[in-house]
C-alpha cells in the first residue's frame, strides 16, 4: 500500500512542479510551493485511481486531475492552520504556512493554489472536450466552497463548546472533509458520460470516504502522538470540537468506522475484482498514525 501511495505522491508532485515551472515567476511560488509539496499522502488522489480503475480510466489522465484535487487539499490546510481558525503551528512535522511565511502570504498562497486547480483541469494538456471539463470545474467548485470545505470550516469553529447532534456533526464532517472525496469518486463517471443518478450515487460513495477520513483524524487527534502524527494532538478537546467521539466515546466511533467501511465495500465490490484497492485504502486510512 505505501509503495503504491508513494508512486502516487511522485507523479503527482512530477506533475506540478512541472506546471509551476511553465508559469510565469511570481512571489506567492515559493509559499504555494511550502504548502503544496510538504509531504502529503495524497490519499484522495488514490481514491481517484481506486474508483477509475473500476471504469477503465487512464492513469496519467487521473493523476492530472487529483493535481487540482491536492491543490485544494493544500490550500484548505494553508488556511485552516491560520490564527483566526484551528491556529495550527505545525503542519507534518515542519512549520505552518503561516509561520514561515506570514499570515497575510498564507491567505494569498492559499488563494491562489485553490484557483491553480482550476487552471489545470482547464489546460490544453488535459486531453478532455470542454463539456467535460466544465463539469469538472463545476462540480469542483462546488466541493470546495461554501457548500463543501469552506461552509464544513465554518460549521466546525461554529459548533464549539456546543452541544451539536450525530446528524449535524456528520452533515458538517462530511462537506468539510467529505465533498472533495466525493468528487474524486464522481470523476471516473464523468468522464465515462455515466447518467446523474449513478454520478450521484458514487458522489455518496465519496462522502463516506471522506467521513471515513475525518473519523480516523479525529482518532489520531484523541489517540495519537504529536510526533508520529507531525501536529499537536489532544486539541481537539482543548477547543470543545464537535467530534463523534466527543459524542460516541472512542470504542463505539472505532465501530462506527468499521461499519462505514463495510457499508462502502458492499456497494463497491460488484464492481469487479479491482475494488479490492478500494478496500486495502479504506483499512488504510483507519489504521493510519499520521
Amino acid at each position: 500500500m505505501q509503495s503504491k501511495l508513494n508512486k502516487i505522491a511522485k507523479d503527482t508532485n512530477f506533475f506540478l512542479k512541472a506546471f509551476i515551472k511553465n508559469q510565469k515567476k511570481s512571489n506567492l511560488i515559493v509559499p504555494m510551493s511550502y504548502g503544496l509539496f510538504s509531504g502529503g499522502k495524497k490519499i484522495r488522489s488514490k481514491i481517484l485511481i481506486d474508483i477509475g480503475s473500476l471504469f477503465g480510466i487512464g492513469y496519467k489522465q487521473l493523476i492530472t486531475i487529483g493535481a487540482a484535487v491536492e491543490c485544494i487539499h493544500a490550500y484548505s490546510l494553508i488556511h485552516d492552520d491560520l490564527p483566526c481558525m484551528d491556529n495550527d503551528k505545525m503542519r507534518r512535522g515542519k512549520p505552518s504556512t503561516h509561520i514561515k511565511f506570514g499570515e497575510s502570504t498564507a491567505v494569498l498562497a492559499g488563494n491562489s493554489l485553490l484557483t491553480m486547480a482550476f487552471e489545470i483541469l482547464s489546460y490544453p494538456g488535459l486531453n478532455l472536450n470542454e463539456k467535460i471539463k466544465n463539469n469538472l470545474i463545476n462540480k469542483i467548485s462546488r466541493c470546495a466552497g461554501h457548500l463543501g470545505i469552506a461552509g464544513g470550516q465554518y460549521l466546525d469553529l461554529n459548533y464549539e463548546h456546543k452541544k451539536i447532534s450525530k446528524k449535524k456533526i456528520i452533515d458538517m464532517e462530511i462537506k468539510k472533509t467529505g465533498k472533495l472525496f466525493s468528487f474524486c469518486c464522481a470523476v471516473p463517471l464523468i468522464l465515462k458520460k455515466r447518467n446523474r443518478s449513478e454520478v450521484q450515487k458514487f458522489e455518496n460513495i465519496g462522502a463516506d470516504i471522506g467521513l471515513l477520513f475525518q473519523v480516523a483524524d479525529d482518532i489520531i487527534d484523541y489517540k495519537g502522538n504529536s510526533f508520529v502524527a507531525g501536529k499537536k494532538t489532544g486539541k481537539d478537546k482543548k477547543k470543545g470540537k464537535a467530534t463523534l467521539i466527543s459524542l460516541l466515546g472512542y470504542e463505539n466511533t472505532i465501530k462506527y468506522a468499521k461499519n462505514l467501511i463495510l457499508k462502502i465495500n458492499n456497494k463497491v465490490r460488484k464492481y469487479g475484482p479491482n475494488s479490492k484497492n478500494l478496500l486495502e485504502t479504506l483499512n488504510y486510512i483507519l489504521n493510519r498514525n499520521k
